[in-house]
């Protein structure tokens, strides 16, 4: 695994678009009581009912927030009311402010594991964002200078007056309690609640002075990890839409391989708007090459395709069989070359039969994958290669057996001879420093590990 991680260390990356600040606060029992106490149990529950799909007032936050306190499961949920800014700031103590976003997240990652050559973009490169990246030679970001592309660190390459996007991240703790009316909630797993901003003056896109460029960034990278869709609007005040931005984001994709088919990776999060969420597939997934999600975001994603009752029996149930099913659906209506798809308990990939990588040669890299993102979630992050082998100390999750059990029963009542379905199971951290990050992490480790495999056998 080693020696794979050193090859994958080869290569040359670009990422982008999404770099934020990660206010981090971790939450104690006593603090979500305090919550539930300042608008009463009643609320919260008919809120909970509800389930807002943004945050537009405190109610909101704190409905959903107890939601995924009680299922235990990650989510994101978008901030449209930028006057709630100073409602979290005189709630909440942030323990910890950090780099965000998953360009930002990735790049950091991979300049600390010592890659080749690490490109990083974001159209919002503020005094304060710039300093949250790694002081690395490996690490640059794209200026264009005298009408020549020039590669700078980020902290060379800020711009006085770019707006900053806050992130609020409440990391949970399995085991916490508190009480919803008459009601003991135990949170059953460790994980994180974001609030994430949306906010008119943050955009996606490639600044017009960059965008002739990118064919040139495609030729020094091996890879392009794409993430941040999910920040895009259906609306703007200066009249742009959605719509806009995709186009844009097409014409990106388009321009990074014109002149080198790089390998274009896109790491897709979850979108609340049903609209914008099937505009962002339907755009966007048919360009890429890879695509990396976890269970809920495979379901979000097969009930825009139409596919209801099979993202319902996701949601519910969450079993493998289902998964592979709609893993296979996912990459032959979109023309995938490979699909990641994360859980807490397994991480899987789907490719098609004729995929130049073997099945075993596939579980490496996702063995790889798996093994960085525990020692990440061990440290808190990684700062050097040596890191990875902390990871290769943290033992399979309990449920290990289990998932190869139902993985073998899956594929025998599935069709699969026209697929490589392969999953291992995670290494699993009990009382993780951080959970913020792992799922980049895993996706991170996966691609640039495919890509290294790829380049083994000649086939990159």
């Amino acid at each position: 695994m080693i020696k794979l991680l050193d090859e994958a260390r080869e290569l040359s990356i670009f990422t982008a678009y999404n770099t934020n600040v990660d206010a981090i606060t971790y939450l104690r029992g006593d603090t979500v009581q305090k919550l539930i106490d300042e608008f009463g149990a009643g609320a919260v529950r008919r809120r909970m009912e509800e389930y807002p799909r943004q945050i537009n007032e405190p109610l909101d936050f704190v409905a959903r927030l107890v939601h995924a306190l009680k299922t235990g499961k990650p989510i994101e949920v978008p901030l449209v009311n930028e006057e709630l800014q100073g409602w979290f700031d005189s709630h909440f103590k942030y323990d910890v402010e950090r780099m965000g976003g998953q360009a930002g997240i990735i790049a950091n990652l991979l300049a600390n594991l010592d890659f080749r050559r690490v490109v990083v973009y974001t159209p919002h490169l503020s005094k304060r964002q710039a300093g949250m990246f790694v002081r690395k030679e490996n690490l640059s970001y794209p200026v264009v200078e005298g009408g020549r592309l020039v590669f700078r660190h980020p902290s060379e390459a800020y711009r006085e007056g770019d707006p900053v996007k806050v992130n609020r991240i409440f990391e949970f703790r399995a085991g916490t309690t508190f009480k919803l009316g008459d009601e003991t909630v135990t949170v059953p797993f460790s994980g994180r609640f974001i609030v994430s901003a949306r906010f008119d003056s943050i955009r996606i896109y490639t600044e017009p002075g960059l965008k002739p460029f990118l064919p040139e960034i495609g030729l020094v990278a091996d890879g392009a990890i794409l993430s941040g869709y999910q920040g895009i609007k259906l609306r703007y005040s200066d009249g742009r839409d959605a719509n806009y931005y995709l186009r844009e984001a097409k014409r990106d994709v388009l321009l990074l391989k014109r002149e080198h088919d790089v390998k274009v990776h896109l790491e897709f999060a979850s979108i609340q708007n049903r609209e914008l969420r099937k505009k962002v597939i339907y755009n966007l997934f048919p360009l890429v090459d890879s695509v990396g999600m976890d269970e809920s975001e495979i379901a979000y994603v097969l009930s825009a395709l139409g596919y209801p009752e099979l993202s319902d029996r996701i949601f519910t149930y969450n079993r493998i069989e289902d998964t592979v099913l709609g893993g296979k659906i996912l990459i032959d209506e979109m023309n995938l070359e490979v699909l990641q798809i994360h859980t807490i308990y397994y991480i899987m990939y789907i490719t098609h039969s004729n995929n130049p990588l073997s099945e075993e040669e596939l579980r490496s890299s996702l063995e790889l994958a798996a093994t960085l993102a525990a020692a990440r979630a061990s440290l808190g992050d990684i700062r050097s290669p040596e890191d990875f082998k902390r990871g290769l100390g943290v033992p399979y999750n309990e449920r290990g057996e289990y998932v190869k059990l139902r993985f073998e029963e899956a594929k025998r009542r599935l069709r699969t001879r026209e697929y490589k379905v392969v999953i291992i199971p995670t290494r699993l951290v009990r009382n993780p420093v951080s959970t913020v990050g792992l799922g980049d992490t895993i996706s991170a480790g996966a691609f640039t590990s495919y890509l290294a495999l790829l380049r083994r056998k000649g086939a990159l």
